[in-house]
């Protein structure tokens, strides 16, 4: 008789955003008068660019002749596309990434759990705490995690960074040595950011020690403070340590779309094996390209006009952020995070966990947040704010907190 990965049995409930739609769901079944705002998961709410849907009816043209038609993209990847990261994303600002370890996917999320894949389930993970749920929840699913404990909500084999207010939601070098250190910043979900010299230590360290370092940058766009690297490829050394994460979604709006990418510089070895040549080996079998008339979407992205009518989405957004943070302060709650991030990183008030004051702010305000522990045990008494959400909504929402 076949058997099932068991890994996936240990898997606690399940995924934490599913969760909150089941349970939103059940709410508005129950109560249909009520005008739900969901200020939860980071969906973005504002159309594609013009730059970009003009780029998009070019291609589904082009899609239409004989002689314009494209089928399976290359591997890594269209080098039109690949070109403009490099050019746009790396040597702009100093960073010697060339196209070729450029590997373009549809999308971070699912480079982040696929990455895992060329590494030894014998290696030992480190995650920040708050975390995003995909860096732990793949892993558990390749086995690498060991036992889980429901008292602490804690992986046995997990290396737990904690990110506090004491520590200004920035995780400390861990006590124990990791093989595999996933960092995010701008942060997911605590929304703060870490200096140019603070990565540098990371970087500094994973080398001495042989880690590599996932980093995912996905929130690099909204950084406005200028001592804040947009790329850990800024910091000397890190070809040799770290593999970089990449999105269009929150950056272009591509939620839908689907795009994205991951660097492995061809310096990052493990003895004389190149990472490069593995993840290009499992790119190549497992994945047959990101449509050609996505990639040309992503291209649009880099020229003038889908710059500049970028800049002012992102700003759109951020925008939302202040109105959020202020108004949260305003109303009494310690905030963090809306600086270099869309996420705004508030404590529950009084007593409540955070599971519980996701049901209050659902029958009292009708609004919709995460809850901090759904990112890990330092989450707790945290609940997350996401500015994606339409001006509209978020002054809205605003107003029905401030009156509870």
């Amino acid at each position: 008789m076949f058997k099932v990965n068991d890994n996936y049995l240990k898997l606690p409930g399940s995924y934490l955003f599913s969760t909150i739609g089941k349970k939103v769901k059940a709410y508005e079944a129950a109560h249909p008068d009520k005008k739900v705002i969901r200020l939860g998961i980071g969906d973005v709410t504002q159309p594609l660019a013009p730059a970009i849907i003009e780029a998009l009816h070019k291609a589904v043209d082009e899609m239409g002749k004989a002689e314009t038609f494209h089928g399976y993209a290359p591997d890594l990847g269209y080098e039109f596309l690949r070109n403009a990261i490099a050019k746009n994303d790396y040597a702009d600002r100093g960073c010697p990434i060339g196209p070729d370890e450029i590997f373009v996917s549809d999308g971070a999320k699912c480079d982040s759990g696929n990455i895992q894949e060329i590494f030894s389930t014998d290696n030992k993970i480190a995650v920040c705490d708050p975390v995003y749920p995909v860096y732990v929840d793949t892993n558990v699913m390749a086995g690498r995690t060991g036992v889980y404990d429901p008292s602490t909500e804690t992986w046995s084999d997990v290396i737990y960074m904690p990110c506090t207010a004491e520590n200004h939601f920035v995780p400390e070098l861990p006590k124990e040595t990791p093989d595999l250190i996933y960092l995010c910043f701008p942060n997911n979900p605590v929304g703060s950011a870490i200096t140019k010299d603070q990565l540098q230590v990371w970087v500094d360290y994973a080398n001495k020690v042989g880690a590599v370092i996932i980093y995912d940058a996905a929130y690099e766009a909204y950084i406005s403070e200028e001592n804040v690297p947009h790329s850990i490829y800024e910091c000397q050394g890190a070809r040799t340590c770290a593999i970089e994460l990449r999105s269009f979604s929150k950056n272009a709006g591509f939620t839908g779309t689907r795009l994205g990418f991951t660097v492995v510089p061809k310096d990052l070895k493990s003895g004389d094996v190149s990472l490069h040549a593995l993840w290009a080996r499992r790119h190549g079998t497992k994945y047959n390209g990101a449509p050609y008339i996505v990639q040309r979407a992503g291209e649009a992205v880099y020229s003038p006009e889908g710059k500049e009518q970028l800049k002012k989405q992102v700003a759109y957004y951020m925008n939302n952020a202040r109105v959020i943070k202020d108004g949260l302060k305003e109303a009494g709650y310690t905030v963090a995070g809306g600086v270099n991030a869309p996420y705004i990183w508030l404590k529950t008030p009084g007593r409540m966990t955070s599971w519980e004051f996701f049901d209050y702010l659902l029958e009292n305000a009708n609004v919709v947040g995460t809850p901090g522990s759904g990112f890990g045990p330092s989450g707790e008494g945290y609940f997350r704010l996401t500015a994606f959400g339409s001006y509209e909504n978020t002054v809205a929402a605003l107003e029905r907190i401030r009156k509870l």
